[in-house]
């Protein structure tokens, strides 16, 4: 308990004020959103806060929204006139007893798309922030890009229990040939594994200047994804020792950049409901999932980077959060939409007592989810 004490404190000084910098930017533009819309539409604001519980500082603008900035920085909300509380849970006695003047500028009585349009705003805000920060990235630093031309064959890492370990392959060998045929490029060897359709291959290799012959046999082999589970491939169990010099920095132009931004929002987009799908369907486990400490964790890493790749950090999360809250799970802004898409079908909205379940069963999903996360930050290998 005594080291996991010390390795908290240990990226306090710097992982804590990244992270604060990380989440107040992503729930800001996010509630922002919701209240950009809402102010459209006409709602009355009441209250627009970063974090919960008692406010660290607050204000009140001149249209009578109270601004806070509280001491929980672990979320945000906005409360609209109507609402119960921050989780924009409707007050159905206070509701009642409005006045018409009241009722008009309430969220409640508002027309059925615009309350939608209102939480959609909250995840689309989201995913904007992340397109701009990626969009500025790439325009100004650039964009990595790997030059396969320029990767050698030199093993970066070698799989273990693969058929190339039991070879006798290393890291740091350098394939020279394939049978007769010489290689210079990691692409070449990769062609030449299958091609080779599971016959054995004797590779000519330079292991620390002195030459050396292995015989190995591709196959399909289990290897680690990004998913965390393992997925069948053809090969030997192999990967490219990467040289910074196949790695270069390319400036995008402007329409090239929010092009390659809406690329790199989609690729995290689709990646992370691939990875959910695949725990539900129980092919990947959920150790992998990140709660607050392991997002401060990575945000020490990221700050310890320099301030330009602490913005990519907030813009992934800013994706995350864009999309987490689109899960039709009632508390999120998806749970909001499923009550709305309810609405639509049924022609009125649900009653009462099955939106309070709903809410009530929501909420204890996301604390469920919030403590798994939270579990597996503490007992991750290394974390401390």
């Amino acid at each position: 308990m005594l080291t996991a004490l010390q390795g908290i404190l240990g990226w306090v000084p710097l992982g804590l004020p990244a992270f604060l910098f990380v989440i107040t930017i992503v729930v800001f533009f996010h509630e922002l959103g919701h209240f950009g819309v809402a102010r459209f539409f006409g709602v009355q604001v009441e209250a627009f806060s970063i974090g919960f519980g008692p406010a660290i500082v607050k204000w009140r603008d001149r249209k009578g929204t109270m601004w806070k900035i509280s001491w929980i920085p672990l979320g945000g909300y906005v409360k609209f006139l109507g609402d119960l509380d921050g989780t924009s849970a409707p007050d159905h006695e206070g509701l009642q007893a409005m006045s018409a003047e009241q009722r008009r500028d309430a969220f409640a009585f508002k027309p059925l798309y615009q309350r939608a349009l209102v939480v959609l705003a909250g995840p689309a805000a989201n995913f904007v922030l992340a397109i701009v920060i990626f969009a500025a990235l790439f325009a100004t630093v650039g964009r990595q890009e790997l030059s396969t031309q320029k990767l050698s064959a030199r093993i970066g890492a070698v799989t273990a229990g693969s058929p190339a370990a039991a070879a006798g392959l290393k890291p740091g060998d350098l394939v020279r040939a394939v049978g007769t045929a010489p290689v210079s490029r990691f692409e070449q060897l990769q062609k030449a594994i299958k091609a080779s359709r599971g016959k054995p291959l004797v590779l000519s290799v330079s292991r620390k200047g002195e030459p050396v012959t292995l015989r190995v046999t591709p196959k399909w082999i289990q290897v680690p994804d990004i998913y965390g589970s393992q997925s069948k491939l053809f090969g030997i169990g192999i990967s490219p020792a990467v040289d910074p010099s196949s790695i270069s920095l390319v400036r995008l132009g402007p329409i090239d950049a929010v092009g390659a931004a809406g690329a790199q929002t989609w690729f995290i987009v689709d990646t992370t409901l691939t990875y959910m799908w695949r725990i539900v369907s129980g092919r990947s486990s959920a150790a992998e999932l990140s709660g607050p400490i392991g997002i401060a964790r990575i945000s020490q890493k990221a700050a310890s980077l320099g301030l330009l790749t602490l913005l990519g950090l907030a813009a992934l999360i800013s994706v995350s959060i864009g999309l987490l809250n689109l899960f039709p799970i009632p508390i999120l802004d998806g749970g909001h939409l499923l009550y709305y898409g309810c609405e639509a079908v049924l022609g009125r909205p649900l009653g009462a007592r099955a939106q309070e379940l709903g809410f009530r069963l929501g909420l204890a999903v996301v604390l469920g989810l919030f403590i798994l996360a939270t579990w597996n930050d503490l007992v991750r290998p290394n974390l401390f």
